[in-house]
């Protein structure tokens, strides 16, 4: 049984074994706005027997319930696919989306799920029967597309292109926490390999990277290797052949989607060090000096940098000094946003604030924010992964490009402070 549901009232609703009766649903804000209230607030709630899995997207609540006890990572994988699925429907998945498509908000959920299994839950395949004109719904309909019987269901038969190509993007992004003494109290890699591929046919594919379970494998131990960790693979990956000799083999899906993601346990040197001086004179002023040093190398440049400096909440007229890039304050949030568009390896910047504190003490205790930073470094992976090859046979026996790109940036970056 699954439901969207905005603050006062279910929007849409449907129930695919007919074992929890459609009334329960009825409980599900009761019980999360006592939750919140008690600041007890969990991903499953339960009323009886009935237990409410939710996830929040925008303003809506995505609720599945069972009385059974259930797989609760399927039941949450398909909630975040069900926001996936109707986010390329309508672009926006918010309460008007719903309301303006409500015959095919059904539709989609009929195909999903039957009988409480997910079915197909591909959005390209689900687009060429299940589609947002009317008129053309019944034609549509009429004939169910093969892909959906086929054993390939995430590609259809007879693409053609003029340019056979296929993009690759490993994107690695850095989590690391810092704490106020300086020391690197956690960090990891979490990692993703997304492609875009513009392949006529039915084409197999091999990737290769320096994957270090491999090299081991077949004796090649030259050059740096990579330990991936938390492997996950598009359901267009033959695990079979990845399990038993470490080949990424594949047809993948038209357009674009995530091949895979990994994550690499490995203490990685924050790439743009952070040192601060906070200094708060009570009933006067604050002072902050941040200095930014780019931590990789020197022929890099890292992009769209942003540092985040929390400030207290009363803080007011703010003045700044940068040696490069713009300060601005952010009252909202109660931080300074410090960017700097291009920030090349090696280099090192100052910023500084002022901001006057009003005379009278601000009696709320107030947490100590960390400063986080936001940036991107293309041309690089901190980890040194790398497409050692792209094998394209199809059977037409055309030649296709493969083009590679690399990207860090950062995740969850977080840089604890005294004050």
């Amino acid at each position: 049984h699954s439901a969207v549901y905005r603050k006062n009232a279910v929007l849409i609703c449907r129930n695919y074994k007919g074992d929890v009766d459609m009334a329960e649903i009825d409980h599900f804000m009761p019980l999360l706005m006592q939750h919140e209230e008690e600041g007890l607030l969990c991903p499953v709630l339960s009323h009886g027997s009935v237990h409410f899995m939710w996830i929040k997207h925008s303003n809506l609540y995505l609720v599945a319930t069972t009385n059974k006890n259930s797989n609760a990572s399927l039941v949450y994988s398909f909630l975040y696919k069900l926001v996936e699925v109707f986010t390329e429907y309508f672009k926006e998945l918010e309460e008007e989306s719903i309301q303006d498509n409500f015959v095919v908000v059904y539709e989609l959920l009929d195909e999903l799920m039957d009988f409480g299994f997910p079915q197909t839950t591909d959005s390209k395949i689900l687009q060429e029967y299940i589609t947002q004109e009317g008129a053309k719904l019944e034609v549509a309909k009429s004939k169910v597309p093969t892909t959906v019987t086929n054993a390939v269901s995430w590609r259809s038969e007879g693409i053609k292109y003029k340019k056979n190509e296929v993009f690759i993007d490993v994107i690695e992004s850095i989590n690391v926490l810092v704490n106020a003494n300086g020391s690197v109290m956690s960090s990891d890699i979490v990692g993703s390999i997304k492609l875009k591929t513009m392949l006529s046919g039915m084409p197999e594919l091999r990737l290769g990277l320096n994957d270090r379970v491999l090299f081991a494998l077949t004796g090649r131990d030259k050059g740096k290797t990579v330990t991936m960790e938390d492997v996950k693979f598009h359901q267009c990956v033959r695990l079979s052949r990845f399990e038993s000799d470490r080949t990424i083999s594949f047809i993948p899906p038209d357009g674009e989607s995530e091949l895979m993601s990994y994550r690499i346990n490995t203490h990685v040197k924050p790439l743009i060090w952070i040192e601060s001086i906070i200094e708060k004179f009570s009933h006067s002023r604050v002072e902050i000096m941040v200095k930014a040093k780019g931590q990789f190398k020197k022929q890099s440049v890292a992009n769209n940098v942003e540092v985040r400096v929390p400030v207290p909440s009363d803080a007011d007229s703010p003045k700044f000094k940068t040696s490069t890039g713009n300060a601005k304050y952010v009252p909202e949030k109660n931080m300074v946003v410090w960017t700097i568009k291009s920030f090349p390896g090696g280099k090192e910047f100052l910023m500084r604030a002022h901001f006057g504190l009003p005379s009278v003490e601000n009696d709320e205790l107030e947490g100590k924010p960390p400063i986080t930073v936001k940036f991107e470094i293309p041309y690089f992976t901190v980890s040194g992964i790398q497409v050692r090859y792209m094998k394209i046979i199809e059977k037409s026996g055309y030649q296709a490009l493969p083009w590679v790109r690399y990207i860090t940036q950062s995740g969850d970056y977080q840089l604890r402070t005294n004050v």
